[in-house]
């Protein structure tokens, strides 16, 4: 991720009333925040994140503003105790022992007051001296940044001084969250993304899932960055194959898939590369359409980096996500956010070599798939004939087929190392077509927003159910029934977990659990281990000498160290 804002990138703007806004920074654009102002996008382009700007006007005859960096110090200063601590004023009537008889006030040994309630204080409109109507004129003048209009409240009220200090302090916040005109740009990451929609936007379009289930989700599906050479051998699918594939499914739009490319490191894009690259493939650089794709053994010119970008699409081997989706194209409409239009990718962006896409008829019948299908061949006389808008259609139609194909063969062949669900389909569904996909020691998740699902998934699972199988298997005509629905010996140590974090308000004299939170679903996991099971009838041969009562065994020796499954009988019959 850049520390800087770059052109065109996607931030998210804190205003005071702790809402977030995610807006695109176009250059020589407005950005508008509402009721606090607009902006010129490119007062904060170039700038770091994580610093909180204050619109201020400019004169009346120009609508331009200009922003001015807030300090850390200004920007907190509501939650010092200096700013917020109550005169101290005498108490009439005090002794030194403290008692005054009056219980809304506390006082010291000195008879001094520390602090008082707001036990007398009687909420009233009336104690409010200016009117909506000259508060909204203060605002059409344009002078400052709101500190006037919250100073001018502040004096205007007429029983001020009987507030105590936390209720002084609360209500200078509230009206600096309405008039004071500050942001905060903040980079768009995977945490805030999940608080922008859950807050801002649709929960139900993301499954109602957590950002601390998302971390759960990654750090049970040990989703970890793998490199781009690494290898492992697997006797299933082959003597050697590339380490770091994960299988997902994800219907959240694309959060789960963003969740995992994060801790894979393939989510932010560099601008320095998307800057070269964008350079290197310009229109100019493309001379003809038929690029990158050899037709028989004709050899091709020189491939310009545009098409070279374009033929690198779904190609890496290694530290790769492979989502299995149910349309034509898959819905990953967050991950604009992170600057990847999957309609329209961009070439440099990591995400375009690593994500590979693969619906569930591509995956269980793929010669029923016209993408999977062969075009027809043309020969290389025929070929020449052909205008160029045909020769580039043609060429393109073999790189999406040869792309299709070779993506299709990898998933069906298997050996991924864990895999992710996050759907509204049937959990026993998809475990039943997808675990063997995977090698052994993959981790499978499942999120669910209820937890019956996924109570019903572990139970399918269970060492009772695997014993029964294992002790009377079902003919191979049969299976799975209703009895087993799915294989118990493919999984082992089948759990189901939940988290929830309560938040807390932290501040000086004032900590304490929030009240108020949203609702929803709760959110599960279900989370178990891929295993082999043992091909054939396992026996376990050695010496077996039965041990007597009190005997000492040799440590090391063969009667402490071998285990036979058929000891002998000492029945001579």
């Amino acid at each position: 991720m850049d520390d800087l804002i770059y052109p065109h990138a996607h931030v998210a703007l804190r205003l005071p009333s702790d809402t977030l806004k995610v807006v695109q920074v176009v250059p020589n654009t407005t950005i508008s925040i509402g009721k606090y102002g607009s902006f010129q996008s490119n007062h904060i382009i170039g700038r770091p994140y994580h610093l909180t700007f204050e619109i201020i006007d400019g004169p009346l005859s120009s609508n331009q503003s200009s922003l001015r960096v807030v300090s850390a110090v200004e920007t907190y200063a509501h939650t010092s105790n200096e700013s917020t601590a109550p005169p101290e004023v005498e108490a009439e009537g005090v002794d030194q022992s403290g008692n005054s008889g009056v219980e809304y006030e506390v006082v010291n040994d000195e008879g001094k007051v520390v602090m008082r309630t707001n036990r007398e204080i009687m909420d009233d409109t009336g104690s409010q001296k200016l009117t909506m109507d000259e508060i909204e004129a203060m605002k059409r003048e344009k002078s400052g940044s709101g500190k006037n209009v919250i100073a001018k409240i502040l004096e205007s009220h007429s029983t001020l001084d009987q507030k105590t200090a936390f209720g002084l302090a609360k209500y200078t916040l509230r009206k600096a969250k309405k008039y004071l005109r500050r942001f905060s740009v903040l980079p768009v990451d995977v945490p805030l993304l999940v608080d922008f929609v859950l807050n801002e936007k649709e929960p139900a379009k993301i499954m109602e899932i957590r950002e601390e289930m998302l971390a759960l989700i990654g750090s049970w599906s040990n989703v970890h960055y793998s490199g781009s050479t690494q290898k492992v051998l697997d006797e299933n699918s082959g003597p050697w194959m590339e380490e770091g594939r994960w299988l997902v499914v994800d219907e959240t739009g694309g959060l789960l898939v963003a969740a995992m490319a994060e801790r894979m490191g393939i989510l932010h894009p560099s601008y320095d590369e998307i800057t070269s690259n964008e350079k290197a493939g310009s229109k100019d650089e493309i001379e003809r359409g038929d690029h990158g794709v050899t037709n028989g053994n004709r050899s091709l010119k020189a491939i310009p980096k545009s098409v070279e970008l374009q033929n690198r699409s779904m190609s890496a081997k290694s530290n790769t996500i492979t989502i299995i989706h149910a349309n034509t194209q898959p819905n990953l409409s967050l991950l604009t956010y992170f600057d990847f239009d999957p309609t329209s990718p961009t070439l440099s962006h990591p995400l375009h070599e690593h994500l590979k896409s693969v619906s569930w008829l591509q995956l269980l019948s793929p010669n029923k798939d016209s993408a999977y299908t062969e075009p027809e061949h043309i020969a290389d006389g025929t070929l020449q004939t052909l205008k160029s808008g045909k020769k580039s259609n043609y060429f393109r139609k073999r790189r999406r087929w040869e792309r299709v194909r070779t993506v299709v063969d990898e998933t069906r062949a298997g050996g991924f190392d864990g895999l992710t669900v996050a759907s509204v389909m049937s959990p026993a569904d998809i475990l039943h077509r997808l675990v063997p996909l995977l090698r052994g020691a993959a981790q499978v998740v499942v999120y669910s927003p209820n937890i019956e699902p996924l109570a019903e998934l572990a139970d399918y699972y269970s060492t009772a159910r695997r014993t029964a199988f294992l002790t009377n298997p079902p003919a191979k005509e049969s299976f799975p029934n209703e009895d087993f629905p799915l294989d118990p010996t493919l999984l082992l140590a089948p759990a189901v977990y939940t988290s929830r974090c309560r938040n807390w308000q932290v501040l000086p004299g004032r900590t304490h659990p929030l009240m108020t939170g949203r609702g929803g679903a709760e959110g599960y996991i279900f989370t178990a281990t891929r295993v082999l099971p043992a091909e054939g009838k396992v026996e376990a041969r050695g010496t077996f000498k039965r041990r007597k009562k009190g005997a000492d065994v040799i440590v090391g020796s063969p009667a402490s160290q071998t285990i036979s499954s058929t000891p002998k009988s000492n029945d001579p019959s």
